[in-house]
Parts: C-alpha cells; structure tokens; sequence
C-alpha cells in the first residue's frame, strides 16, 4: 500500500494544475477582456511617457 500514498500527492497536484490551466483559459477573453485590453494599454502608455 506503500505506492498509493506515494501516487496520491502526485495525481492531487496534477488535478489542481489542470483545474487552474482550465480557470486560465475560460478567464481570457470574454466580456472582461475589452477593459483588461484598455487597462494594459493605458499602463504601457504611461510608461512609455516617462521613459
């Protein structure tokens, strides 16, 4: 029995790293993504000013 606990923290991370993968890409985009966009831009253009 020793080999499920060493397979078990393994699979819970992997199950957490694709459930993350997963929030990651259904977040892009969508109705946020026009104000992230304009956000993103205004930063680039303050440090561009600056510079």
């Amino acid at each position: 029995m020793d080999y499920v606990s060493a397979l078990v923290p393994p699979v819970v991370m992997a199950a957490f790293f694709i459930a993350l993968i997963v929030v990651i890409v259904k977040t892009q985009g969508g109705s946020n993504k026009a104000k992230e966009d304009a956000y993103l831009d205004a930063q680039e253009a303050k440090r561009s000013e600056s510079a």
